[in-house]
């Protein structure tokens, strides 16, 4: 039994380091598995081309990172879980796409631009 103990004592920090790595390891595999999928992925973009239609529509030009904040805090409210997994970064090139396609809509669709209140 002091055998046990003193090889535990001597080797404190490799066991230490060794609890770290398995904790680590388990995070990465968490953090992987609870991704969104492609399809709720494809539903949050789909979902950001309205919240930027809205964005745009309540707060007009000109206010781009107020206008970010706020679609950033409704897609918080909407998707609480996916908000945990998905980095700021990946999330603002979504809103970016979702303002490309917005901008497309504008330029080809009257009705649109009524409701963002361009005309």
């Amino acid at each position: 039994m002091t055998g046990k103990v003193n090889w535990i004592i001597e080797n404190w920090y490799f066991i230490l380091t060794a609890l770290v790595m398995v904790g680590m390891a388990g995070a990465v595999v968490f953090n992987f598995f609870s991704r969104p999928s492609k399809e709720q992925v494809n539903a949050i973009k789909k979902w950001l081309l309205f919240a930027v239609m809205e964005a745009e529509r309540q707060m007009g030009g000109g206010t781009g990172q107020l206008k970010l904040r706020n679609v950033y805090d409704m897609f918080v409210g909407k998707f609480p879980a996916a908000a945990m997994v998905i980095s700021f970064d990946a999330f603002s090139s979504w809103v970016d796409e979702a303002l490309k396609q917005m901008r497309e809509m504008l330029e080809e669709n009257q009705n649109i631009q009524k409701y963002v209140g361009m005309h």
